[in-house]
């Protein structure tokens, strides 16, 4: 046994028009909508017009809207406006086409958010004037209207509270917001409020201008945009300050030159977030509440397409003006950056033009490569800090792979080109180009570092001396990467749980040991003194104060311990320094 659903019409017409939109001010887009879709029905040379006038003028509270358009008979009213969710009737009366805007009777509903009652006076060619008359709980009465010529009139009565929704400043602003590109004239209380220029066939002067007024910034830059398969066109204005690449700006996007939202999201890639677009498309599906872009394929295919737009402009301002796509990469980087993860032809462009921090000042990995002969990198900024005057007095060439992506754009371009050599530089590295001391001298300083590593022992660090440059610089706290994969696993094993101690004790065994290095610069007069002091309890303040000093000035983590050494160093130090009255 079968049963059909009871269908409570007052709650469906409070679900549509209450919670498909997301604000009152719909409205007027969803009359516009019906009114130029009836005005396309009559043919292609119909001259059509629409009438607004508002509460203002009308003068009892009501706004009307009046249309030149088709209009309908009795049985299409009965059809349209009276039943929800049914096309196959829709398809038979003729407002099935793809050049229509909406569905009349699902965008009436819109009304509801603002009115309280809804009257359709209506005439098609050769039929009787029709009156459609509907109500918020979901009644409605359909009786022969007054005579009139073909077309349309809807009249909405307002509902408490709501207005203001119905006067003449906020329907003109609406209008205007909706309505302006529309190919037929529009007017509100005999002001007309379209213009029919699509403001990306304005002249670059009325462009720009444009984008002040509407878009709120005067652009870098405004890219033409043309999709033929989704009958796209519009432009893609580029900002002209940086922009937080996690936000994802909304764009201005019509439909048939109907505004559908000024804040869609997905139709660019996420790279290109340092673009605001307007466009117009008569193929691109809207969702049921016509204020977003449906996420089907003809959308991705039209990202694409974009994209590869966007791409192209790119690569023009590089081959063209030059100059000009510097000033583009410094505002906006990290979007090139995020597409050269990517795509090969812009991670060529940001090799040959985006110049990135090294210790030999800001040049391009082309430059770069040429000069040096290797990419050879430091992962993070700290490393970098921490190497970059040390790597340079040893005529190392260092780039600072600590910024968003370029660590991985180096590597890319490795994998990409077999003639480029990379190195991501380990912290010991240097010490491999670091002088080592003569026989002699090494061997004067052996009880000197004995007692200097029995001072640092309980910290995990190894003492050695060297000569390296800068001379100004006593020592360097260097460590490994293996080194410090050992102290991020000693942490985590300290802080696990008996059973997940347990597993990490077991794996401890296969972690490499490697020690931190404090390596002293025999160079340094500093450490000369230091080293030839006879008083091994002073020399061993000094060699700790010296690690503390390393460890500072590499922007090292400073650990409990190494925090407790540098204050007993000091105060040590500052107790030798100046005696008491029991010292003397």
């Amino acid at each position: 046994m079968s049963n059909t659903f009871q269908v409570d019409l007052r709650g469906i017409v409070d679900l549509l028009s209450h919670h498909l939109y997301a604000s009152p001010r719909v409205y007027v887009r969803e009359l516009l909508q019906n009114a130029v879709d009836a005005i396309t029905a009559v043919g292609p040379d119909h001259a059509g017009a629409v009438a607004i006038t508002s509460a203002d003028a009308t003068g009892d509270g009501t706004l009307r809207i009046s249309d030149n358009g088709i209009g309908l008979t009795e049985a299409q009213v009965h059809e349209l406006l009276a039943t929800i969710g049914r096309s196959s009737k829709r398809d038979e009366l003729g407002f099935a086409r793809h050049e229509f805007l909406g569905q009349f009777g699902i965008g009436l509903l819109s009304c509801f958010l603002v009115a309280d009652e809804i009257r359709v006076h209506t005439r098609r060619e050769g039929a009787a004037p029709v009156l459609w008359t509907g109500f918020s709980d979901g009644r409605y009465e359909v009786r022969p209207g007054p005579e009139r010529e073909a077309g349309t009139t809807v009249t909405l009565l307002p509902r408490r509270g709501a207005e203001h929704f119905l006067t003449g400043t906020t329907v003109v602003e609406l209008a205007t917001v909706y309505g302006s590109l529309l190919p037929v004239a529009v007017t509100v209380d005999d002001r007309t409020v379209t213009t029919g220029v699509l403001p990306w066939q304005l002249p670059p002067a009325g462009r720009m201008a444009y984008a002040q007024e509407t878009l709120g910034f005067r652009p870098f830059d405004v890219i033409e945009l043309n999709v033929p398969g989704a009958g796209l066109t519009g432009a893609a204005f580029v900002l002209p300050t940086p922009v937080n690449p996690a936000s994802r700006g909304g764009h201005r996007v019509y439909l048939k030159r109907m505004l559908l939202s000024e804040n869609v999201e997905g139709l660019l890639p996420e790279w290109a977030f340092f673009a605001r677009c307007v466009v117009d498309s008569s193929e691109l599906r809207p969702t049921a509440s016509r204020e977003a872009l449906y996420d089907d394929g003809m959308l991705a295919e039209t990202r694409d397409a974009i994209a590869d737009q966007l791409r192209g402009w790119l690569v023009r301002l590089a081959a063209t003006d030059p100059h000009r796509l510097g000033e583009f990469l410094r505002i906006h980087h990290l979007g090139v950056k995020a597409l050269a993860l990517h795509d090969d032809e812009m991670l060529r462009l940001v090799e040959q033009w985006f110049p990135m921090q090294t210790n030999m000042g800001e040049v391009t990995l082309a430059e770069f490569r040429s000069r040096h002969g290797v990419l050879r990198y430091a992962a993070t900024a700290d490393e970098f800090r921490q190497l970059a005057a040390v790597a340079a007095a040893q005529d190392v060439g260092l780039i600072n792979g600590g910024y968003v992506y370029d660590a991985e754009l180096i590597e890319r371009l490795a994998a990409t080109d077999p003639e480029v050599r990379v190195e991501r530089l380990d912290p010991t590295d240097l010490t491999t180009r670091f002088v080592p001391l003569d026989t002699e001298v090494e061997l004067r300083l052996r009880p000197f570092l004995a007692a200097a590593q029995r001072r640092l022992d309980r910290l995990g660090c190894e003492v050695v001396v060297r000569a390296f440059d800068p001379v100004t610089l006593p020592s360097l706290y260097l460590v490994s990467r293996a080194a410090a994969f050992h102290d991020e696993f000693t942490a985590s094993r300290d802080e696990a749980d008996d059973l997940w101690g347990g597993v990490l004790d077991a794996l401890s065994r296969t972690v490499p040991a490697d020690r931190p290095q404090l390596v002293l610069n025999h160079r340094n007069p500093l450490v000369r003194r230091v080293a030839a002091l006879g008083d091994a309890e002073l020399a061993g303040l000094a060699v700790e104060s010296l690690y503390g000093q390393a460890l500072m000035l590499g922007h090292h983590p400073i650990r409990p311990s190494d925090a407790a050494l540098l204050t007993t160093s000091f105060l040590g130090l500052l107790d030798r320094a100046v005696p008491g009255e029991e010292n003397r």
